[in-house]
């Protein structure tokens, strides 16, 4: 069951990256460590001053100059390394990419031969044609009808056209009072003082 793995395959091109990187990566442990060293140098500079060797702490601070333009050698070398990986990479899209198109093509191609102008022709042709014999069907059952069938389609056809032409009918409504309601006071009902009449 699982012998039947496989193994991703590594290509040359992702050989070449994997490469790359770990010389990025041994380069940036080359840097740490330069840092080191120049933090000692300095320090060892400062001891030499404050103990009044001058010409010990200028060869400690020559040193110190001299590992910072490795510092900058190797950051220089490191933006070749990470340019040159994101090329190779990009490279890689690309070539992706093209052989994408490639078979899109070769789809479009085969799509091509399958619907060729004649193919497209003649299903035009089929599809006028059935048309024409379904039109041909109609005018004969239309022939076939009697004039009294004729009349009652008609009628019916009119029917269905007033039904869908006339206004929806209102439902009546009470007309408005025309009077204004007059106001009676009741006596000794506080609760309804008042009844209209």
């Amino acid at each position: 069951m699982g012998s039947g793995q496989s193994t991703p395959k590594i290509t040359a091109q992702d050989r070449a990256i994997l490469d790359l990187k770990l010389q990025r990566d041994k380069l940036k442990q080359y840097q740490k460590k330069i840092q080191v060293i120049l933090e000692r140098e300095h320090q060892i500079a400062k001891s030499h001053l404050i103990a009044g060797d001058k010409d010990r702490a200028l060869i400690a601070l020559r040193r110190r100059i001299y590992q910072q333009s490795l510092l900058l050698r190797t950051d220089e070398q490191l933006v070749a390394l990470e340019q040159l990986v994101s090329t190779i990479e990009f490279s890689l899209v690309e070539v992706s990419v093209l052989h994408g198109l490639k078979q899109g093509n070769e789809v479009l191609k085969e799509i091509h031969r399958e619907m060729s102008l004649e193919s497209v022709e003649r299903l035009m042709e089929e599809t006028h044609e059935a048309r024409e014999y379904q039109r041909e069907i109609g005018n004969l059952l239309a022939n076939q009808l009697t004039l009294e069938d004729e009349d009652a389609v008609q009628a019916e056809l009119l029917e269905l056209q007033a039904e869908h032409l006339e206004p929806p009918i209102q439902p009546m409504l009470p007309s408005a009072p025309k009077e204004q309601p007059v106001a009676h006071k009741t006596e000794g009902d506080p609760y309804h003082s008042i009844t209209v009449k």
